[in-house]
């Protein structure tokens, strides 16, 4: 193999950052987007794989075949992180409820839960086929164990390993009758963490024991069944290797997951742009490592020409075989004839069919819970429709004509958004006891929302905050009106105890609007409608 044709080859095993988006000026995240005229040198040069985010999912469509126009092979594998369907990064497209909503069903109805996650695979991959997408970055296997994980929470199937394994095969039957590629993701495993590898290196001190248990559990259920690649974690795990994180790790990626749990199919990086890794060594050194540990795919390298020359450098030297190379390759390869055998449709005329929207609609309204005898209570004058978003604004789900906004403003309400970067509610001298500030609320009743499900790259920038006292200090003013928390269902199990029964209070995990509308119609129409909901779920 000459020079030239090595690199090549080796360019084939990167996966790089895009935006759906068709023009520079639209990336949202230029610093780890590629601009197009680098894009196209690159895809030119033989870069195998894109990961896309951002845009509508009509504009993927087009951006899809640009892509692969600019490819001189044309066989690329084109991604998205869409654990919570296409519309959760792509507009227009259907946005499901996070994967944790059937992990709490399945507590009540185990058999609906696994019909509903076979459909929620099916269409992902239906609708990223429409899209142009061959390879779908999920089923997350991560067993969420740890209620303060900043960074999985909500996209975990569930917090029991056998119900996280039951789910995630569910889901990986409906990718595979779509006929897109699927991803088991973080091996191997990143649910008892609570720190947020994005930002810096987790430590997980379980013994092996313990890791077969539970962490390992979904992943083996998933190799089993035959999936199609398995996503490494940037995790520091002592009894598997005490000095490398799992990303760098021959003894995780090699000995763990290729020897003993005999998986045949593609092994793709995390992100190497993600701290846990970058801040140990640059680009080209983490590619090299992660290359050498058994990893077939590099994906979003800081530096994607620095990451070709040292694979190309370590192979040159003899410090990798050459016949790690032609591995990734076949295997690769193998990959892509699989998708192909079910091509994707990029001519499709509908993103969304009806029964998308039916299963949009079913999982909301079977995760909704709802507390209490009352109703809202409608203020004769203005009350505070006090809404809580743990990340920065703007945010997809919290737009002006939100329902969250909307629907409370109907009834009186006026709307006070706080985030940790702008207001804040909260006492400049705090009392424990009484932590609001209610003369900066204003008068009036208050209804409170709370958007909180853990943000990645967020971790660490968010102090905790006494909402479990703040609504005790409400109560005591009989100024609270009503609970909505959306996200996080540890955060609603405990905030839930403190409410009285003639207070409505209600969760859903979905924060997207459809799942707002239905919650707050519950909350504000009354016992009937919270009646009827126990009845659909129970």
């Amino acid at each position: 193999m000459t020079d030239a044709e090595r690199r090549r080859a080796v360019a084939q095993l990167l996966v790089i950052r895009a935006s759906g988006h068709a023009e520079d000026g639209q990336r949202r995240y230029p610093q780890w987007e590629h601009c197009n005229r680098d894009l196209e040198r690159l895809l030119r040069s033989g870069v195998g794989g894109v990961i896309l985010l951002g845009g509508s999912a009509t504009e993927l469509q087009q951006r899809c075949r640009t892509l692969r126009s600019w490819s001189d092979s044309g066989d690329l594998l084109l991604c998205a992180d869409v654990e919570e369907g296409i519309g959760q990064r792509f507009e227009g497209a259907t946005w499901l409820a996070p994967p944790m909503t059937l992990g709490r069903l399945h507590r009540r109805n185990p058999q609906r839960a696994l019909n509903l996650a076979e459909r929620y695979g099916r269409t992902t991959g239906d609708q990223a086929k429409r899209c142009g997408l061959n390879w779908v970055l999920a089923p997350v296997c991560d067993v969420n164990s740890n209620p303060d994980n900043p960074v999985i929470n909500v996209r975990a199937w569930g917090d029991r390993p056998q119900t996280v394994a039951d789910l995630v095969a569910a889901f990986e039957r409906g990718l595979n009758a779509a006929g897109v590629l699927g991803c088991a993701k973080h091996f191997p495993g990143h649910g008892d963490t609570d720190r947020d590898s994005h930002l810096e290196l987790p430590l997980i001190s379980h013994d092996r024991s313990r890791l077969e248990q539970v962490e390992l559990v979904p992943f083996r259920r998933l190799i089993a069944s035959g999936i199609a690649s398995v996503m490494t974690a940037h995790l520091l795990i002592p009894a598997l290797d005490e000095d490398q994180p799992a990303t760098l790790s021959k003894a995780v990626l090699t000995d763990l997951l290729r020897t003993e749990l005999d998986f045949a199919g593609l092994v793709v990086t995390d992100a190497l742009v993600m701290e846990a890794i970058s801040r140990r060594m640059g680009p080209q050194e983490a590619a090299v490592q992660a290359f050498a540990a058994g990893a077939d795919l590099i994906l979003m390298p800081a530096d994607a020409d620095a990451a070709i020359d040292g694979i190309c450098a370590a192979l040159a030297e003899g410090r990798i075989p050459e016949s790690r190379l032609n591995e990734s390759l076949r295997r690769r390869a193998d990959a892509l004839q699989r998708s192909e055998r079910n091509p994707v449709d990029e001519a499709a005329p509908i993103l969304e069919t009806e029964g998308d929207r039916d299963l949009s609609m079913e999982l909301v309204e079977s995760s909704l819970e709802i507390q209490g005898t009352g109703a809202a209570s409608h203020p004769e004058r203005k009350g505070v429709n006090l809404i809580r978003v743990d990340g920065v604004l703007p945010c997809a789900f919290l737009r002006s004509g939100a329902a969250a906004i909307s629907t409370l403003e109907r009834h009186g309400y006026r709307t006070l958004i706080c985030h940790d970067r702008g207001i804040e509610p909260w006492n400049a001298n705090p009392d424990r006891a009484a932590p609001l500030d209610l003369g900066r609320l204003g008068p009036g009743p208050v209804f409170l929302q709370l958007f909180l499900r853990g943000n990645p790259f967020r971790a660490g920038q968010q102090r905790p905050e006494p909402w479990a006292e703040a609504i005790q200090q409400l109560i005591r003013a009989q100024r609270l009106s009503g609970l909505a928390v959306y996200g996080c269902p540890y955060r609603w199990d405990t905030l839930r105890r403190l409410i009285p029964d003639n207070i409505p209070a209600g969760y859903s995990p979905g924060q997207m609007p459809e799942a707002q509308q239905q919650l707050l119609e519950k909350l504000i129409s009354g016992p009937r409608a919270a009646n009827q909901q126990r009845d659909f779920t129970d």
